[in-house]
């Protein structure tokens, strides 16, 4: 689940630090030892078009703001600032005819050149609270304020969605109407809004009345559904977000682990899935794992996230000598019972390829909004 909810939407869309393998023949081979992180670095810069923008996939036909988000957090990392800027400058050029227009937020989805999708997209709370992380991560290593009134007006829609309970809405749909409360989004707005404010304090209290389970200790994703009630990426990035939160948090996703067959490479891989349904690996999540366990310490678990993802490389057909890795290993469905979109474990993809790069980096992108002196009154989950 690349954002649960919205890996169901694009369901619907159809959609230098270690060494790295990689073989120059088929796909399907796996990666020899002396290539390094550069080649799949590589893969993500050609996937830049004139406009700043990448498509979610190799000879994909949509742009994601999401992925659009990580990909200029790994251009950051990298030290590529011209190349994130160009992705801000892309979503800064749209400030007043998308983003400060009713409902506001920029749209999940758009065309490669750049027209957002059925002219009203969803406009996601998480997708636009990533682009804000993305821009403070930027604006910190580039000593700069050039997108100020951008995260401004970021900050401020983000902050309007929130309710009564602390919670905040999910953003609004493609009709104009709310969407839900989302665990991860809210997860998401947590740590981009910089600080601790009333805003991070009635959010906290929206987490612990409706979204803490006091026996398990886990954050829930969907209370309404036993049989998907935590979600992986909740658990990793709230881990991420929430200072003080117990590391065994990481141990107990141990639920999602599973090994399959991958569909490039024939052979298993082990990884985790997006739910306890455990029918796919899910790359994407799997490096989100990677970051969450370098964090806590846990090397050894984190280098066998990314021996694994590394297992399951392809090599780009339209760029050569240049590689990335599919969404998922294996075809399966998503978070839910929601089947995957085609492609999704054969064609490159640049939010797994993003979070595998952030591993290989030791990049964590939420770590500059993680420290916010929380009170350790409003700590429910050391209690």
């Amino acid at each position: 689940m690349r954002n649960s909810i919205i890996s169901l939407t694009i369901t619907i869309l159809c959609f230098s630090a270690f060494a790295i393998g990689c073989k120059k023949n088929s796909s399907a081979e796996l990666p020899a030892p002396e290539l390094k992180v550069d080649s799949v670095y590589s893969w993500l810069t050609n996937m830049q078009q004139a406009n700043g923008l990448l498509l979610s996939s190799e000879g994909g036909r949509l742009v994601s703001l999401y992925d659009n988000a990580l990909a200029a957090m790994a251009f950051t990392s990298y030290g590529d600032l011209d190349k994130a800027e160009k992705i801000f400058d892309f979503f800064n050029g749209r400030l007043e005819s998308e983003l400060l227009k009713r409902p506001g937020g920029f749209g999940q989805m758009r065309t490669v050149d750049g027209i957002p999708v059925d002219n009203s997209p969803h406009r996601w709370l998480g997708d636009n609270a990533w682009l804000l992380i993305a821009l403070n991560n930027y604006h910190h290593v580039a000593q700069n304020t050039k997108y100020q009134n951008l995260v401004t007006a970021l900050t401020n829609w983000i902050i309007s969605l929130q309710d009564t309970d602390g919670g905040l809405w999910g953003g609004y749909a493609s009709n104009g109407s709310r969407i839900s409360k989302i665990a991860e989004g809210n997860i998401d707005a947590f740590n981009a809004i910089p600080g601790y404010t009333s805003f991070h304090q009635k959010l906290l209290i929206y987490f612990k009345n409706v979204r803490w389970d006091q026996t398990d200790k886990l954050i829930i994703a969907w209370a309404e559904n036993p049989k998907y009630r935590y979600a992986l990426d909740v658990l990793s990035w709230g881990y991420c977000s929430f200072e003080d939160f117990p590391v065994d948090v990481l141990s107990k996703t141990s639920r999602f682990k599973t090994t399959q067959t991958s569909t490039i490479t024939k052979k298993p891989i082990s990884g985790y899935c997006f739910d306890e349904d455990r029918d796919v690996v899910w790359l994407e999540g799997t490096g989100q794992m990677a970051v969450a366990f370098i964090k806590a310490k846990m090397e050894s678990e984190a280098q066998k996230c990314l021996q694994e993802m590394k297992k399951n490389l392809i090599q780009s057909n339209s760029f050569p000598g240049s590689y990335a890795l599919p969404y998922s290993a294996n075809f399966g469905t998503s978070y839910g019972s929601d089947a995957l979109w085609t492609g999704v474990d054969t064609n490159p993809a640049v939010s797994s390829t993003a979070w595998y790069l952030f591993g290989m980096l030791r990049f964590d992108p939420l770590e500059l909004g993680y420290s916010k002196n929380i009170p350790n009154e409003d700590k429910f989950w050391t209690k």
